[in-house]
């Protein structure tokens, strides 16, 4: 997750990213694209995370930037690496993800947060950035990317793709937090009047063609598809976004099932991490740390026929392979406590 603050007490506010190196292909920052030299420090639970694990998912990035899984459930000490033998990522060799902020920053006063990319041979933190790190992925390590890899950031779609986005940011992605976090009524009324009034708009959008830009997917259907798909599972009620469920809005819930279905989209998707996460860090709002059972995942699989009104998932590219079985997330029905 992002570290975050509040105005005036009452308004939910995002940091910005601190670390806003970028890896790039001609070194500008420092940080040269190159194979094997960054590690991508992910927590399943965080939908700014889940986006890297997407794009990297679909332009084949895996064997070029390795990945590190925290444990959904921090400490005081921050992001852990407890899912590991020895509490220790067998790559960094560290228990904690602040030890490698530390070694960029010592004394660095901000919250430590995912996504975040490592630099293997010094252990330092390379960026933060959650908003740049998936556009540099499309962008940036071309050279590596799989063949068949999708253009998610074309260029002749570059403009339409960033209003959505900073739309979808704006009143969605951050918009649930800002109505969960809110801390006095008309925040609150604010917020989740935003978000829903933006969910209608996209829905509206999306009655007529697959996918937010074009017709394949692109940067905008990942950065919509991490909230949606932990919408009915914590925001509906944990965050009080109640409304109604997205399983309620039968355009959202079958483009974000479309997705799911699609490789690369729902096999990065562990809930049982997300509800975990949500349900026991946030004990300002959830105090018991009781964690919520439901809705049944299974319910993700259910045809969507989004398919009628055509569009290519990948373009003229192909889907990804599967996943390594290293990184597999628990099938769905097995671990997910539904």
């Amino acid at each position: 997750m992002v570290t975050t603050d509040h105005n005036d007490d009452t308004e939910f506010k995002r940091s910005a990213s601190h670390f806003a190196d970028r890896i790039t292909a001609d070194g500008r920052d420092g940080w040269p694209v190159r194979a094997g030299q960054y590690r991508l420090v992910v927590s399943r639970a965080c939908p700014w995370a889940n986006r890297a694990m997407i794009s990297r998912r679909l332009l084949g990035l895996e064997g070029a930037i390795s990945l590190a899984v925290t444990d959904p459930i921090q400490d005081e000490r921050s992001w852990r690496f407890t899912l590991d033998p020895d509490d220790k990522d067998p790559v960094l060799g560290i228990g904690f993800l602040s030890e490698a902020y530390d070694a960029r920053e010592q004394g660095y006063p901000g919250g430590v947060s995912v996504p975040a990319i490592v630099d293997v041979p010094s252990g330092r933190l390379v960026t933060n950035d959650f908003q740049r790190i998936t556009l540099d992925f499309a962008t940036e390590w071309t050279a590596l990317h799989r063949e068949g890899a999708p253009d998610l950031y074309p260029v002749p779609l570059r403009d339409e793709i960033d209003d959505v986005v900073d739309a979808v940011y704006r009143d969605v992605n951050n918009g649930v937090y800002q109505a969960g976090f809110a801390r006095d009524q008309r925040t609150y009324d604010e917020a989740v009047g935003r978000l829903f009034s933006r969910l209608d708009r996209l829905s509206e959008r999306l009655s007529t063609q697959r996918y937010l830009v074009g017709d394949t997917i692109t940067e905008a259907d990942i950065r919509l598809f991490t909230t949606l798909v932990r919408f009915d599972a914590v925001y509906h009620g944990h965050f009080k976004c109640g409304r109604n469920k997205l399983s309620e809005d039968p355009v959202l819930w079958a483009y974000a099932r479309d997705l799911f279905q699609t490789p690369g989209f729902g096999d990065t998707v562990d809930f049982d991490h997300i509800r975990r996460h949500y349900y026991q860090v946030h004990t300002d709002i959830n105090p018991t740390r009781v964690v919520a059972v439901g809705p049944d995942p299974s319910t993700w699989l259910i045809p969507h026929h989004r398919e009628r009104l055509g569009g290519r998932p990948f373009g003229d590219g192909t889907a990804p392979d599967p996943v390594p079985a290293a990184e597999a997330v628990p099938s769905i029905g097995r671990a997910d406590r539904a």
